[in-house]
């Protein structure tokens, strides 16, 4: 018996590590979906189908799924159509909360979003309910390891048009408008060398939102609730983090 335990067990964490991996590819098909869709299928002309395939690369996704997810965005394989919403409201404790999906069912989606902010406690807003709460912003993460001296990253960064670069948890933290994101990661990691550890265009909270006890608790189970649904793509909140 202990040995069928043992397999049991074993093909429980298989199936575990399975279900999280076939999400995690879900997304990344999705963005690279979205980018050959709007930007063409030769990554070579479109630098964000090009970071959305590095990023699949970088997750071990095969090469198969990427080249299903750009034909199907050019049409030139059978599939679903996809829509972007971007569903706005207010969490536990009146935490302003952004959740952007990509989904080939709007009514279903909207129908499991509403269910998980009001099993929280919160509630659905119309757009443009939290969003003015929020900064559009590109930003670029580089471990700050030895040997990188903070001056020259900055100022490689600001020549390369960023806004701004702070240091936090040993990390640089570089800051640009969405507009420049792609050439200042262009420059930073194809002509400086640098190695970008994060590297996204974000919904960057203005104010933030303590929570304590059960709303924090409650706060927590949405987000968690939210990343487990495989149309959602990105969660942002102004949450105050411990």
């Amino acid at each position: 018996m202990s040995g069928h335990s043992k397999w049991n067990n074993i093909q429980h964490k298989k199936n575990a590590l399975d279900a999280v991996r076939g999400k995690i590819f879900m997304r990344l098909s999705k963005d690279i979906f979205l980018e050959a869709r709007h930007g063409g299928a030769d990554p070579s002309m479109n630098a964000g189908l090009r970071h959305a395939i590095e990023k699949a690369k970088a997750a071990n996704m095969p090469n198969d799924n990427i080249s299903r997810a750009i034909k199907k965005a050019t049409g030139n394989l059978d599939g679903v159509t996809y829509e972007e919403i971007t569903y706005e409201g207010y969490g536990p404790g009146g935490v302003a909360v952004m959740v952007d999906v990509l989904t080939d069912n709007r009514n279903r989606s909207a129908s499991e979003i509403r269910h998980a902010f009001s099993k929280s406690g919160g509630n659905l807003g119309e757009s443009g309910s939290v969003s003015f709460l929020f900064d559009k912003q590109g930003i670029i993460e580089i471990e700050a390891k030895d040997g990188l001296d903070e001056d020259e990253v900055m100022m490689d960064a600001v020549d390369a048009g960023a806004d701004d670069m702070r240091t936090e948890d040993d990390r640089f933290i570089i800051v640009t408008t969405p507009a420049a994101f792609e050439e200042v990661r262009k420059v930073l990691s194809e002509e400086k060398g640098y190695e970008i550890d994060r590297a996204e265009v974000a919904m960057i909270p203005t104010t933030k939102t303590a929570l304590t006890g059960t709303d924090l608790e409650k706060m927590e189970t949405l987000i968690e609730t939210l990343e487990d649904n495989d149309d959602v793509q990105d969660i942002y909140s102004n949450l105050e983090e411990a």
